[in-house]
């Protein structure tokens, strides 16, 4: 069994999770510069056995594609076509940042790290892949 990494894709950022190799618990991963994470992903490939991907949909709270879905699906084409063998699937992103907020105010942190969007980011991911895993069981 190999792990599952989630991504929360940003114009400039981007948030990543992962799996443990059983598929029970998601932790953060890192946040990298969006141009730097197609090669970012494939270096971590090649180190751990990755089973496939879940990738934010972002929508807006109506439902409507929020304006950062094209440059989303830009990236799953480019992934589908270079790494055919690693499925990337999205899953629904609505209020992770929200929900990402309330756990840093629920982790007591102070409120300049709080605001440190890189640490944002990639708890937006962990939640992605921990509503997915949920949703799996």
């Amino acid at each position: 069994m190999g792990r599952i990494l989630s991504i929360d894709y940003g114009k400039k950022r981007t948030g990543l999770a992962v799996s443990d190799p059983l598929q029970l618990i998601a932790g953060g991963l890192a946040t990298v510069s969006t141009h730097e994470l197609f090669d970012y992903l494939q270096s971590y490939i090649a180190r751990e056995q990755v089973e496939r991907i879940v990738i934010g949909e972002p929508r807006q709270p109506n439902g409507q594609p929020s304006e950062n879905l094209a440059r989303v699906q830009q990236f799953v084409n480019r992934w589908r076509k270079a790494m055919p063998q690693i499925p990337i699937e999205y899953y629904d992103e609505r209020f992770t940042s929200v929900l990402a907020h309330q756990a840093m105010l629920d982790a007591g942190l102070k409120k300049k790290a709080r605001q440190d969007k890189a640490l944002v980011d990639e708890i937006s991911a962990t939640i992605i892949l921990e509503d997915y895993l949920r949703s799996k069981k």
